[in-house]
């Protein structure tokens, strides 16, 4: 091997170090070696960060693409110019393990407030979990942390403070219910060191002066009971169990003893081959020593709610010494030890969470299995909370929502007004629509009205403004406590425009209110305009097709061209409409006054509008549509599973509802789903959602939208 100046830096031993790889694997890791032996020296580090992290993950038997992205993720490779190219030298896998080591190296979202927020803290955890595409990138990251620590002592006490704090908080907890318990415990004492450093060294100089009586102790219980078990045939593994100073501590606080009235600083486990022997092992204990009644725990008869299982008892030998006891078979033994996620639920007050579990399996299987695991690393990134998004507020607090979620449901779980009033969002600090779907670690602001409410539009599942059940439910609320008169006057609307879409001259409101079990006119309407009943319940009650045309019979009269917005009450403007945003009858609309279009309408919630500079917004006029029915084209998106018939599908029912197809264009994909852009012309927003549910209901679509 060829080592640079910098590599020269590592002694014999640590050139071992990774010696149990074969030899070809052994070439790749001196590759990454020499890249990072460009980085210039650093006097804090006897060698790169990167090395020192691939030496803590060593002991854990982990694979070589895990040890090159541990070496490569250094983040002071990013110094480097020109950067490596690690997919093409070491491959996709460890790059993109690179980058979320990076990603989790450089995130700052932690603040020490988050200490009084339980739920922040758990927030903040399961958002760096789901936002990792690879398990493995939290191990790296974790060993990180470690390495971090174990240099601690040569930064600030400010710095100290809040790298501990952050510790116990975020990341000793994730290896924890990863089941990586050694770094856990690591972890733990060394930011316990940082935070409590006189409790720390009298519990340390406590143990050390006791650490020779305790040591004897503990060899002559456990030679006594080898000894016993030997004679009476039982197999049985029998150690000393090690307690840690910050469980110690822990332990002290909670139970607010000295050290010296703990039971057990000295433990000891036994581990047999069935759960027979359990008992067995347990009754020859409790024959040899006096044992303590009120400490003895059968978590096998009464497992913890998570499953652990295991017998507790503690005994006081002949020199008055009390020692814990655990028994338990290999099967309890791996439960609780390998990192089930059963095991964290109790420590930590969380729930059972399958997702978890699996995830955890598939990191101890890419550990084990080391030649093909990209269908181990797609099961983790699928499983581990597939099915919610972690997004932060300007000021850092992080809300957890349900995956789909748009900026509008954000605005709802922050607070039921602001959703009310919001009229629109930057995400990481662009303008973007209502109905832009987050990520996890988008930042999101929202933009609001000082007053106002929801729009109808708001709860048509069809348009995609809300995706949280509890949104859309304050959504309907608001509406229901709307004034009477308000909602009346709505409902009247709403009623009218249904009736003159379906060519009815006279309509029976009585009728009408006692098919819906309403109390008389005014409470049909009221119910009307609170939402309670929607256009496709009236288009039902009158027995006409949703999206059924006027009879062929009837010729309808040539429309005369007019425009169909009006501006300040005047309905003979020359307007167009802008193509950025397609704007639908019942959008929400602006006018913008150009020099050469006349007024150009835009939906409001258009990112050309919400984008315009303060010397052009005069330039904005209010508009609001007219009564007389046109066409506007609107581009929709159709997800199909295959694209066998599916043209022919869709087009029958836009043929059906007299609805024009201006373009078309299907892509077909090697797993045979399919994706279908159309564009048709519809004349309202009402038309439009229905047109949408109808194909919804097609067998074959995963799912289907107007276009953004």
């Amino acid at each position: 091997m060829v080592y640079n100046r910098l590599m020269q830096k590592i002694t014999d031993p640590n050139k071992q170090l990774f010696s149990s790889f074969s030899v070809p694997d052994i070439e790749q890791i001196d590759r990454a070696l020499t890249i990072v032996g460009l980085i210039p020296d650093d006097p804090l580090y006897q060698r790169p960060k990167g090395i020192d992290v691939a030496a803590i993950l060593m002991d854990f038997n982990v694979d070589l693409k895990t040890i090159l992205a541990a070496i490569l993720s250094d983040p002071r490779l990013a110094d480097l110019n020109p950067l490596p190219d690690i997919t093409q030298q070491f491959g996709k896998t460890v790059a993109a393990l690179v980058k979320d080591v990076n990603w989790l190296n450089k995130l700052t979202v932690y603040s020490p407030e988050v200490t009084r927020q339980p739920d922040q803290a758990e927030t903040l955890r399961r958002m760096l979990l789901s936002m990792t595409q690879d398990v493995r990138a939290v191990l790296i990251k974790l060993a990180y942390r470690v390495q971090r620590l174990r240099n601690l002592a040569k930064e600030p006490y400010e710095v100290r403070h809040f790298i501990s704090l952050e510790t116990l908080d975020i990341y000793a907890p994730i290896a924890n219910r990863l089941g990586i318990h050694q770094l856990k415990w690591e972890l733990e004492d060394m930011a316990f060191r940082y935070l409590e450093p006189q409790a720390y060294l009298q519990i340390a100089k406590s143990l050390a002066n006791s650490r020779v009586q305790r040591e004897n102790c503990i060899n002559a219980f456990i030679a006594l009971l080898r000894r016993t078990l030997a004679e009476e045939a039982i197999s049985a593994e029998v150690y000393g169990r090690p307690k840690h100073l910050y469980s110690i501590w822990k332990k002290m606080q909670r139970k607010q003893l000295g050290i010296e009235e703990l039971y057990d600083l000295l433990a000891v486990r036994v581990i047999v081959d069935s759960l027979a022997n359990c008992y067995a092992v347990l009754g020859t204990v409790h024959g040899l020593w006096q044992y303590i009644p009120k400490e003895f725990d059968d978590y096998i008869a009464n497992p913890k709610e998570n499953g652990y299982q295991s017998l507790h008892t503690v005994i006081i030998d002949a020199q008055g010494n009390r020692i814990e006891v655990q028994i338990r078979t290999r099967d309890m033994h791996n439960f609780a030890e390998l990192g089930v996620a059963a095991h964290w639920s109790y420590k930590e007050g969380g729930k059972h969470n399958a997702a978890i579990e699996r995830s955890i399996a598939s990191l101890r299987k890419l550990l084990e299995e080391k030649d093909n695991d990209e269908a181990l690393v797609e099961d983790f990134r699928n499983e581990l909370f597939y099915d919610r998004v972690y997004v932060l507020t300007p000021a850092g607090k992080l809300i957890d929502l349900v995956r789909g979620s748009t900026p509008l449901d954000f605005a709802y779980a922050v607070h039921t007004e602001i959703g009310h009033r919001c009229r629109g969002a930057k995400v990481n600090g662009r303008i973007i629509p209502l109905t832009y779907t987050l990520k996890s670690g988008d930042q999101v602001e929202i933009l609001t009205a000082k007053t106002g409410g929801p729009n109808h539009n708001w709860i048509d599942p069809n348009l995609g403004y809300l995706k949280s059940s509890r949104a859309i439910s304050k959504v309907k609320s608001w509406f229901k406590n709307q004034n009477q008169a308000q909602n009346i006057a709505t409902g009247k609307t709403i009623l009218d425009k249904e009736t003159q879409r379906l060519g009815l001259k006279t309509v029976s409101l009585d009728e009408l209110a006692r098919h819906f079990k309403q109390a008389n006119a005014d409470a049909l309407l009221e119910a009307i305009g609170r939402s309670d009943i929607n256009n496709r319940q009236l288009s039902a009650y009158f027995k006409i097709p949703e999206l059924e045309a006027p009879s062929p019979k009837v010729k309808p009269k040539k429309e005369v061209a007019k425009s169909i917005v009006y501006v300040d009450g005047i309905n003979n403007v020359l307007t167009s409409f802008a193509q950025c945003c397609n704007p639908v009858q019942d959008d929400d609309i602006i006018g913008y006054i150009s020099h050469k279009k006349g007024i150009t309408v835009h939906r409001k919630s258009c990112k050309n509008i919400l984008t315009l500079g303060s010397d052009k917004q005069a330039q904005l006029i209010e508009v609001k549509w007219g009564e007389r029915k046109t066409g506007h084209s609107v581009p929709i998106v159709i997800h199909a599973f295959s694209a066998q018939n599916l043209l022919n599908d869709v087009t029958q029912i836009l043929a059906q509802a007299k609805i024009h197809i201006s373009n078309a264009a299907l892509d077909t994909h090697p797993d045979f789903s399919a994706i279908l852009n159309l564009t048709i012309q519809i004349e309202n927003t009402h038309q439009l959602s229905q047109v949408l549910n109808k194909i919804n209901q097609l067998p074959n679509i995963v799912d289907v939208k107007r276009k953004i």
